[in-house]
């Protein structure tokens, strides 16, 4: 390869790189990654704090649990987990849809029931 073919890959790279920078700066997805481990950290804390429950028939089956799964299994205590857990999904698909501000609301609130919570 010479440097003027090297020149030009690294002219395109540049430009695709900072062609994809704005779509990434207009998206609430780094926030929702963010309170999602906030969210799963909680929850699995949540869940390791009231003893051995009965097994349930998913478990039973080899099904890996998920947070919301693990959120509803806690029955009261896991209810603002749930709720905030719908709240990030409502999120997601305000960032799908470009709505940034919706994003954000959705974000808001799924922290406050989060910072709702009991520890």
């Amino acid at each position: 390869m010479t440097s003027n073919s090297l020149i030009r890959i690294a002219a395109a790279t540049i430009i695709l790189v900072s062609a994809a920078s704005p779509v990434d700066a207009a998206s609430c997805k780094a926030s929702i990654w963010r309170v999602q481990a906030q969210l799963d950290a909680a929850i699995e804390k949540n869940a390791g704090a009231h003893g051995w429950g009965t097994e349930s028939l998913a478990a039973l089956r080899n099904h890996q649990p998920t947070p919301r799964s693990l959120a509803r299994a806690e029955g009261a205590s896991g209810a603002q987990f749930v709720l905030a857990l719908d709240a990030l999904d409502r999120a997601r698909a305000a960032n799908r849809s470009s709505d940034i501000a919706g994003c954000r609301r959705e974000l808001s609130e799924a922290t406050t029931l989060l910072q709702k919570h009991p520890q």
